[in-house]
Parts: structure tokens; sequence; C-alpha cells
């Protein structure tokens, strides 16, 4: 049985461990979202509530993390890096990891959660492009991959670029 958990210091390594197996070699991965992971704790833009761990047996298999950025000043969450250990594949973990973490999100009064992703993937979990809601990336070429999911606490007055935390200019 897989149990989605808030990150604890504890599971610093092993969440490392695990975003570094699965990004390594993805054609769309930068090598670094393990160290991204890392560059973002204990900066502003995170949010430890927004930090989950999947575990099966007392493993950390997956994890999946939500820091803020900002859109015109206001804080909004963005997504990434999912990731789950590739012996762990084809389980349900991920989308357990995805649904867990807009709930999250959808409990704490968050707007919105924002990403760079696939849209083939991304779209079934209610993301839709950011710019359908007034949202722009920070860098043009995002265009398609830069999605977003409304969530209750939303403002249609909110509009503007969507600036990631810092680190992700570094490994992102």
């Amino acid at each position: 049985m897989t149990l989605i958990r808030r990150e604890t210091d504890r599971d610093h390594a092993a969440v490392h461990a695990v975003q570094d197996a699965a990004f390594k070699g993805a054609a769309h991965a930068s090598g670094h979202e393990a160290d991204l992971v890392d560059a973002l704790r204990g900066t502003e833009a995170w949010a430890p509530p927004h930090s989950l761990v999947a575990e099966i047996d007392g493993a950390v298999v997956g994890h999946v993390v939500s820091s803020y950025g900002t859109v015109a000043g206001t804080r909004v969450l963005g997504l990434g890096p999912i990731g789950v250990h590739p012996d762990r594949h084809g389980q349900g973990i991920g989308s357990a990891l995805m649904h867990a973490a807009l709930a999250a999100a959808d409990a704490r009064d968050e707007p919105a959660v924002i990403l760079l992703g696939d849209p083939g993937l991304y779209g079934r979990f209610g993301f839709v492009p950011a710019a359908d809601h007034g949202i722009e990336p920070e860098h043009p070429e995002w265009g398609y991959y830069f999605q977003i999911r409304t969530l209750t606490a939303w403002d249609d007055s909110l509009k503007g670029t969507f600036a990631y935390a810092p680190p992700f200019a570094e490994f992102g």
C-alpha cells in the first residue's frame, strides 16, 4: 500500500535519491532536479505542506514539491519536480502524488498550481494552457508546455507573468 505524506527532515536523502533516479537520462530533464529540491529548502519559496513523499513499506518511492513563485506580486504555487523511482513506474504513484499535491493546495486556499510539462500528461489532472487564464511564462518558448490548474480560491483578476522561485534559474 502506498502512503502519501508530508516530507520530513529524515526524508531529504531519500528524496534526493528518488529525484535523481526518476530524471536520470530523461530527455526533458536538466539532470539537476534533485539539486533543485535541495536548493529550494530554506528559501522563502519553500512551503513544507507542499512537499510530499510516496512511501511503500517504509521506503520513499516518489516525491512532489510545489514552491512559491509570483504573478504580479501574488504568491502562486509552481509544481515540480515530481518524480517516481523507475522501479515503481506504472503503479499509479505519480498520479497519487499529483492528486495529493492538488488537494493540499486547494485545502490551503491556494489560487492555482502552475507547471511546465507535457499537456498530454497533465491535462488529465485539469491543467490547461496558462495563457487561457492570462498567465504568461517567463520564457515565451515554454508556451505550449506552460500550464495552470486553477483551484477553488482562483481569482480571475490574477494576470501577468509567472516567475519561478530563484533556484529554478540555477537548477531548473
